[in-house]
């Protein structure tokens, strides 16, 4: 069984922000007549934090951004029902926590209370190899689940985000999460059949279970990037498909991004669905593969069904050679898969110092160029700031998803203010050039402050739902850019 990942060293245990909630020792008596809890100060300070860039930094300072008092290790449904009504009825934070490989914060215990950690509820509990549909719990991280979907049932879910190796499938349902393979299979809403979900009185809820239904609002979406605010999953219904039979792939040039957008919009636009089609400006594709500063590379995968495979591919060659593309080798694409979850390059520049992060957003086609334009030349003005690029990952017949990579290089005593900078500039660029505030990576404490600005009216909603399915306020507080019975979010400082 697969274990969460730290991000980077971890050289102290110090809280960073005040005003944890402590929990008194008679509700961790409480707690641990129910289940497993740790309370090692370097245990519960390792499991208070996650991939956050920004807390990598704090890290190397010996921080975290803020501490538990404990941490819960439930291995059942009934023992998470259990945990969340003892936090209820004494007002304690309790914030949820898988893989922790979240970069924005949404695992950190804000106000600190109890850390509720989901990585016991592991293991396929049933596969329906007849309707394609697998029973698996929370806690299972991605790479355990595929192998004994594709090792004993020949299934795959065929969802590979970035971060597949170190997240959790819990962890998808609660940040919205996409994977690389989204344009064929769909991210993870439209990978999801049904949910278990522990609310905050400790009552169990099971949403959906059909392929689809009309019995009033899916209960399932409800609880979908929801991020741990409005209950906690603890079992999820997945569809999957036949591993598949075969694959191609192919790579194009392009004269500019635009280029390349515009043949990415014609590929959807006609019907084809490539499990794989990234394209990346000049910058990325001379980084990562070999161009010279000024062409952009689109690198195209597809898998299944021989038929459907050589249809895709004719569509893509079409519609790359109608914008003047130029063939390149199929190996750009393998070089690729060989890389694609590496991190190693973000802890190597932290601690150099530098100020790195993404920001992953969707946009209609017809705003896309324009926003890669606006949003590279803005992070650019943020003094410090040394690099700014772009990458398409997923694409719909509407539009697609930007994913843009910035670094920056302040004095040390700047870096927190720096990086609060680049996605105040960044993000704002985003949201006035019609993007939306994130694609896949969700909310969290980094994203909290732009959620009015990106709901509008519809923030008073959330609120509303958040408030009848939880009215003390206690799970993941400070989260969502809701208002929390705790205080005031505690981060950014202005």
């Amino acid at each position: 069984m697969i274990e969460p990942t730290s991000p980077i060293e971890l050289t102290g245990t110090a809280a960073r922000w005040s005003g944890a909630v402590h929990v008194p020792s008679s509700v961790i008596d409480e707690l641990r007549a129910v289940t497993t809890i740790l309370d090692d100060e370097w245990e519960v300070a390792e499991r208070s934090r996650d991939w956050w860039p920004l807390a990598l930094h704090w890290s190397l300072a010996g921080e975290v951004a803020q501490r538990a008092t404990a941490v819960a290790r439930p291995s059942t449904t009934s023992e998470v029902a259990e945990v969340v009504s003892v936090c209820n009825r004494n007002d304690i934070p309790l914030t949820v926590a898988g893989g922790r490989s979240g970069v924005t914060g949404a695992s950190v215990p804000a106000f600190g209370g109890i850390v509720l950690d989901t990585t016991a509820l592991v293991g396929i509990v049933a596969v329906d190899g007849t309707s394609g549909v697998v029973e698996v719990m929370a806690g299972t991280f991605g790479p355990d689940l595929e192998r004994e979907l594709q090792d004993g049932h020949g299934l795959s879910v065929g969802h590979f985000p970035q971060s597949f190796d170190i997240a959790t499938v819990g962890g998808w349902v609660a940040c919205r999460g996409a994977g690389q393979y989204s344009t064929r299979y769909g991210t993870i809403e439209d990978l999801v059949v049904g949910l278990e979900v522990v609310t905050a009185d400790g009552t169990v809820v099971r949403t959906g279970g059909a392929p689809t239904a009309a019995v009033g609002p899916d209960l399932g979406q409800l609880f979908l990037g929801s991020e741990g605010t409005l209950g906690v999953v603890t079992r999820v219904w997945l569809r999957t498909h036949p591993v598949a039979e075969t694959e191609q792939r192919s790579a194009w040039w392009f004269p500019s991004f635009a280029d390349g957008i515009e043949a990415c919009r014609q590929v959807m636009r006609r019907g084809a669905t490539p499990a794989v089609l990234r394209l990346y400006d000049g910058v990325e594709s001379a980084r990562r593969h070999g161009g010279d500063g000024g062409r952009c590379v689109l690198l195209v995968l597809d898998e299944g069904d021989p038929a459907i495979l050589a249809a895709t591919m004719v569509v893509v060659a079409d519609c790359c050679q109608a914008v003047g593309a130029e063939p390149g080798p199929d190996d750009l694409v393998a070089g690729w898969l060989a890389h694609r979850n590496d991190t190693s390059a973000l802890q190597g520049l932290t601690r150099k110092g530098f100020v790195v992060d993404t920001m992953e957003i969707a946009a209609s086609w017809s705003r896309l160029p324009g926003l890669f334009d606006d949003v590279v030349a803005a992070l650019m003005t943020v003094p410090h700031a040394r690099s700014a690029s772009c990458h398409l990952s997923h694409s719909y017949t509407d539009g697609a998803c930007l994913y843009f990579t910035f670094a920056a290089t302040p004095p040390p005593d700047e870096i927190e203010a720096t990086y609060v900078a680049l996605w105040d500039t960044g993000q704002r660029a985003v949201l006035a050039g019609g993007g939306n505030l994130s694609h896949h990576h969700g909310v969290g404490l980094n994203r909290a402050r732009f959620v009015a600005e990106a709901l509008g009216s519809g923030v008073a909603v959330l609120a509303a739902v958040k408030a009848a399915l939880d009215p003390r306020g206690i799970l993941n507080p400070g989260k969502l850019g809701l208002p929390s019975r705790f205080g005031p979010a505690p981060w950014p400082n202005r």
